[in-house]
C-alpha cells in the first residue's frame, strides 16, 4: 500500500511538473527571425522530476512532454509527404530530443552538490538535444530548409543559433533554483546553510536573483541578434547591432549588487558565528 501511495505522488507530480514544462515551452524569450526560439528553461521541471525520482521516471516524464511538443508543432509534418521523413522528425526533433531531459538527474549519486549535479545533468541533455536537431537537420531537413551543400555544417550552425542561448537560460536558471531549493527532501523546501543566521537568509538568494536576472536579460540581449536573418546561420556580425548601452546598464547594477550583497553577507556571517 505504501509502494502504491508513493507512486501514485510522483505519478501526481510528474503530471505537474509536465503541464509547467509545456507552459514553459510556450514562454518564448527570444523568437529567432530565420526559425528557432529560447524558452523559459522549459526542460526544467522535466530534470527535477529525473533528479528526484530517478531515470525511470525522469525518461517517461520526457517522452510525454515530447509527445505533446511534438502534437503542438503539427504542423512541421505539413512540410513533408513521405512516411520516413515523418518518423525521423517525430523520432529525432522530438521523441528523442526532449526525452532526453529525462538523463538530468544521472550525477545525483556521483555529485554531492545539488546545484552541479543538475547544471552537469542539464548541460548533458542539452548537449544531447544539439546533436538530435543537428541530425535531423543534414538528414531530413537537407535540401529543404537547409542547403543540400555542405548542410552538416549548416546544421551545426543554425541550430547553434538557438541552442547556445537556450543552454544558458537553463543552466542559469537552474544553479539558482538548485542552490535555493533542496529537490532532495520528500517534500522540496528552502535550502538552508547550518550556518548562516536566520536574519541573512535572504542575502544569498537575492545575490543569486540579480546576477540571474542580468545574465538572463544580456542573454537576450546579445543572442537575438546572432542568427542572419537571411541564412539562419550563427553570425557574429549581429554583435555591431546590440544595444551594449544597454547591456552594460543591466550588467554593472546586478554586479554591484550581487557582489555588495556577497560582501555584506561574509561580514556579517562571520560576526555572528563569533
Amino acid at each position: 500500500m505504501r509502494k502504491q501511495s508513493r507512486s501514485i505522488g510522483i505519478l501526481t507530480e510528474s503530471a505537474i511538473m509536465i503541464a509547467l514544462a509545456t507552459v514553459l515551452s510556450l514562454v518564448k524569450i527570444i523568437q529567432m527571425p530565420y526559425g528557432g526560439s529560447v524558452t523559459a528553461a522549459s526542460m526544467l521541471p522535466i530534470a527535477i522530476i529525473s533528479y528526484r525520482h530517478g531515470l525511470k521516471w525522469g525518461l517517461v516524464t520526457a517522452s510525454i512532454h515530447g509527445v505533446i511538443q511534438q502534437l503542438l508543432d503539427l504542423s512541421m509534418l505539413n512540410y513533408f509527404s513521405d512516411w520516413v521523413s515523418f518518423v525521423a522528425i517525430i523520432l529525432l526533433d522530438y521523441i528523442v530530443a526532449f526525452s532526453a531531459a529525462g538523463l538530468a538527474g544521472a550525477f545525483r549519486k556521483p555529485i554531492k552538490g545539488q546545484a552541479s549535479a543538475l547544471c552537469l545533468g542539464c548541460f548533458t541533455v542539452c548537449l544531447i538535444r544539439y546533436a538530435c536537431h543537428v541530425v535531423s537537420g543534414f538528414t531530413v531537413w537537407a535540401g529543404f530548409a537547409i542547403p543540400t551543400k555542405a548542410s552538416l555544417i549548416y546544421s551545426f550552425s543554425y541550430n547553434a543559433t538557438y541552442m547556445i542561448p537556450e543552454t544558458i537560460v537553463l543552466l542559469i536558471i537552474t544553479a539558482y533554483v538548485g542552490s535555493t531549493i533542496d529537490f532532495r527532501l520528500k517534500t522540496p523546501t528552502r535550502l538552508k546553510r547550518g550556518d548562516t543566521p536566520e536574519k541573512l537568509g535572504w542575502m544569498l538568494p537575492t545575490a543569486g536573483l540579480a546576477a540571474v536576472a542580468a545574465t538572463l536579460v544580456d542573454t537576450v540581449l546579445i543572442f537575438s541578434k546572432l542568427q542572419d536573418a537571411e541564412t539562419g546561420e550563427l553570425s557574429f556580425a549581429g554583435l555591431a547591432s546590440v544595444n551594449w548601452t544597454l547591456v552594460v546598464s543591466v550588467t554593472v547594477p546586478a554586479l554591484l549588487i550581487t557582489v555588495s550583497l556577497l560582501a555584506v553577507y561574509r561580514v556579517l556571517g562571520r560576526r555572528a558565528a563569533l
